[in-house]
């Protein structure tokens, strides 16, 4: 039997309960609706029935970064009360694209793109989740046995007027800019992904929000329970501007090498490393309000973003490459060489040093190169570049490009 929606719960609300609710409500932006969920809460305590809860992440990219940790942690920290976590891969929905907080329509991704990010984001997310509590699903399950009937039904079950509610919709029909009608199915299916698992709470970033509503609303059209839903605060990039992306260059991935984890974890600003601390750390809050009032008190804030970059290098990673981490990236503020560097070997010296590091791939082009040997930012073996006519000889070189970028090269005639 299930609670009315808005009622009091049907069960008692016990110690573990509001445990539980704290647990939820921990960092998260919005939890709708809370009556609902703590009936939930309290149905599966009494019964000792593990609710469903769902996190759907489409595989566009092949890696997952730290900002899709904020939601994951979450889904593990539910998943460690004891309910059934899925971990839904979008298979399908990806060759559609999600239009969500976008200006003009997604390219689609090929489905070889697809499976290869698919098999990446699985073996990723087992660094967060435990495995052998995670339900894993593909919505191509479902999605592809539709057909063109069942796709039409489904359409049927929302209207246009509801769908240009969305906010980056109603934008872009403002403005004039193409909205294509594959894009309107996008929140339909991701819906219909709820009523096919059944879900009691689905989990995601706040931009994902109508999407959400979306499948509450579709699992009440289908005669279900409908779902809570829980969003989590997106986590801006190391620029502190856009949100986290590896097409913007602004991430932080999380199989990345420890020394590249933990120097890009101390570039973001003093600002917004408390955001870090908040949405990323496992630290309890009393600790980390006590860094921050010493931070405050005059303490060098480079000391509190050390002790994050260690904390995350070393949940990827292992305590010892973190510590190895914070001294490589120790000796190359000193002006020394990391541990660390990629090595290839070049035939046909001598070569033109705007071809060494194209070829080493430090730059992405000679133009490039030469641009930065003109800004003093090349060095070979420790000494600036000033000629960008300069020509290495065979031989091995330890070549710079900027603060962070080294390769060790081997010249041949």
């Amino acid at each position: 039997m299930s609670e009315a929606p808005g009622a009091a719960p049907l069960h008692p609300v016990t110690d573990r309960v509001r445990e539980a609710m704290a647990v939820t409500l921990r960092h998260c932006e919005e939890l709708l609706p809370e009556a609902e969920w703590l009936a939930k809460l309290a149905r599966a305590e009494a019964t000792g029935t593990p609710l469903r809860i769902k996190l759907g992440l489409d595989p566009t990219a092949p890696d997952i970064h730290i900002g899709h940790t904020v939601v994951l942690d979450k889904l593990r920290q539910l998943q460690d009360l004891g309910h059934t976590v899925i971990f839904l891969i979008g298979d399908f929905t990806s060759t559609i694209g999600d239009p969500s907080g976008r200006n003009a329509t997604r390219p689609p991704l090929t489905r070889e793109q697809i499976e290869a990010n698919a098999a990446t984001y699985r073996r990723q997310a087992e660094l967060v989740l435990d495995p052998a509590r995670t339900e894993l699903r593909y919505n191509s399950e479902w999605s592809d046995a539709l057909g063109a009937r069942g796709m039409i039904q489904l359409a049927a079950q929302y209207t246009l007027a509801r769908m240009l509610e969305r906010d980056d919709f109603t934008k872009r029909f403002r403005s004039g800019s193409p909205i294509s009608i594959h894009e309107l199915l996008y929140p339909l299916m991701q819906g219909y992904d709820s009523v096919a698992l059944k879900s009691d709470l689905e989990l995601g970033g706040t931009d994902q929000k109508f999407n959400l509503l979306v499948g509450r609303a579709l699992q009440q059209e289908y005669g279900q329970e409908p779902q809570c839903i829980l969003t989590m605060p997106l986590l801006e990039g190391l620029d502190g501007v856009e949100k986290m992306s590896k097409s913007k260059g602004n991430y932080v991935g999380i199989t990345e090498p420890s020394n590249t984890m933990f120097a890009k974890i101390l570039s973001i600003s003093d600002e917004l490393m408390w955001k870090y601390y908040r949405l990323l750390s496992h630290r309890p809050a009393a600790e980390v309000a006590a860094l921050k009032a010493e931070v405050d008190g005059g303490r060098n804030p480079k000391d509190a973003k050390v002790l994050l970059a260690k904390e995350i290098t070393a949940r990827f990673h292992g305590a010892a490459a973190a510590e190895g981490a914070h001294a490589d990236f120790q000796r190359r503020a000193a002006g020394g060489v990391p541990d660390q560097i990629p090595e290839l070997a070049l035939s046909g010296a001598p070569l033109a040093i705007g071809q060494v590091l194209k070829s080493a791939g430090l730059v992405p082009s000679t133009s490039e190169a030469l641009r930065m040997v003109e800004q003093g930012g090349v060095r070979v073996d420790g000494g600036v570049v000033a000629d960008k006519g300069l020509k290495l000889a065979a031989g091995v070189y330890v070549v710079q490009v900027g603060k962070r970028k080294f390769a060790r090269v081997t010249l041949a005639a």
